[in-house]
């Protein structure tokens, strides 16, 4: 069934506490996409970011990010005070605020936690005591908050794990009612799986034997990254441990699989960042100073992929297939049958390009751009002189200068084979590079642009309903996909 949906991260919603959340803002977001046909909505990972706001960098694999919980609802329910509520409010609405968030939001959010009745505070330790991993991870939290603080007083590491069991509950009772909501609307949720977690991570703390870490020292031997690409000249430097794939496959990849199975408790379904790792990884020499330096090692290959999908019961996984791809990386997605990307801005960088939207077939996903691309209209601008002429009249645009082309993209991908097609947010509102998400390579700067309700209100509903309906993409969740 042809559909079309949004990419739009939590982060970048419209509010007034420096972060987009599960607030009301959220819910308008579904409604907003239900008016224009659109039928999905992708986001990026929701896992505990990094202190540049960055969700692929993570201290857990499992556990949610605590800044997307919403603080009005918070106060509704008698947790925190309106002087609190006040005091949290932001300087901007263009950015999210990390630096601040970092410093005030858990202290916020452990005030909350300290006011929850003792009935309750029995029920999310229950809850949570459900999800070993997220338990794991607010031992961690509690353990790695003892250390910071030591020499400062004794911690209360009790209270530090419920503050964290807290967060958790909170975090997934406010996203499964905007699921829930979204998926009454028609909305399939797309969520994103980050390929690894960083050193610092609850992962690594109580399964070390399932990374590349020396026993002995605690470092990683090996660390994650790719080689040059279109991105960077010299490779990306990642920097996370890489996985021992011999152990993880000697209980048949358990945590792999409670994995998959946490994150379509979350989403409809799911993208998996770096796919190409699973047929061979870039293992760079720790302590290198470039991605240059590594090599090719082998993956876990087709019977890791099926064991995935076993897992995920038919339910949607997007093999994100960019980069560095080669025979064995097209085998595998051919031979386990998963859909992977088609990106619009690669489509010029060479004549015959399986990314221009005539040679997509079906089975594939087709964005616009993703989040470490340039907007489309910043795309177009820095497109060389003869590319940017040769995709405007690919694409029917009459002109040359491109300045109004993004809907024209849009339609050309809307009418392609695609099952699937997919748009970030800023690509319908025409905006420039200044609101792009994320340059990879680039450490600080990324992941902080938002958008106002003013700004999302310039989306014309009744023009993108009638290109739903013109291109047969008005779909709508069916029971067996909800």
């Amino acid at each position: 069934m042809r559909r079309s949906g949004i990419l739009m991260h939590i982060s970048t919603l419209p509010g007034d506490y420096s972060c987009g959340s599960f607030g009301k803002e959220a819910l308008r977001f579904v409604d907003l996409l239900s008016d224009c046909g659109f039928s999905m909505w992708q986001t990026l990972p929701f896992n505990w970011p990094d202190v540049n706001g960055s969700p692929y960098k993570s201290l857990s694999g499992f556990a949610g990010n605590p800044f997307f919980i919403d603080l009005p609802t918070l106060y509704e329910k008698g947790l925190i005070t309106k002087s609190e509520l006040d005091g949290a409010r932001q300087k901007t609405p263009y950015l999210c605020e990390y630096e601040r968030l970092f410093a005030e939001r858990i202290e916020l959010l452990r005030k909350a936690a300290g006011r929850v009745a003792n009935e309750e505070r029995e029920e999310i330790d229950k809850k949570i005591r459900d999800y070993p991993e997220l338990f794991d991870f607010c031992v961690f939290m509690a353990e790695r908050e003892a250390d910071s603080s030591s020499g400062t007083g004794a911690a209360d590491t009790d209270e530090a794990i419920f503050t964290h069991e807290f967060i958790q509950y909170e975090f997934l009772r406010e996203w499964l009612c905007v699921k829930a909501y979204a998926n009454k609307k028609g909305i399939e949720i797309i969520g994103d799986i980050p390929i690894y977690t960083d050193l610092d991570s609850a992962d690594v703390r109580f399964h070390p034997d399932l990374f590349m870490i020396d026993p002995d020292t605690g470092k990683p031997t090996a660390v994650a990254g790719v080689p040059p690409d279109y991105f960077a000249e010299d490779g990306q430097l990642w920097g996370n441990p890489l996985y021992n794939w011999d152990n993880m496959k000697k209980d048949g990849y358990r945590w792999w699989r409670d994995r998959i199975r946490h994150q379509l408790m979350l989403f409809d379904g799911v993208r998996i960042d770096h796919f190409r790792a699973f047929s061979a990884y870039w293992a760079i020499p720790a302590g290198t100073k470039t991605a240059k330096e590594g090599r090719w090692e082998e993956g876990p290959g087709f019977a890791f992929v099926e064991t995935l999908k076993a897992e995920a019961r038919g339910r949607l996984i997007i093999a994100e297939d960019l980069g560095d791809i080669d025979d064995g990386v097209r085998k595998l997605l051919s031979d386990t049958g998963l859909p992977g990307m088609r990106v619009f801005q690669f489509a010029f960088l060479s004549e015959e390009n399986p990314h221009l939207p005539h040679n997509y077939p079906e089975n594939v996903v087709a964005y616009s751009g993703t989040h470490d691309n340039n907007t489309l209209l910043g795309y177009i601008f820095d497109m060389s002189f003869e590319d940017r002429n040769r995709m405007l009249d690919y694409i029917g645009y009459p002109g040359t200068d491109g300045k109004y082309a993004c809907p024209y993209i849009i339609k050309t991908l809307m009418r392609s084979n695609a099952v699937r097609v997919i748009f970030p947010v800023q690509d319908l509102l025409e905006y420039g590079m200044d609101t792009r998400m994320n340059t990879p390579g680039k450490q600080a700067g990324n992941w902080a642009i938002r958008f106002t309700e003013k700004q999302l209100g310039l989306i014309d509903r009744g023009y993108w309903k009638r290109q739903n309906m013109m291109y047969g993409r008005s779909a709508h969740l069916s029971d067996s996909n909800r």
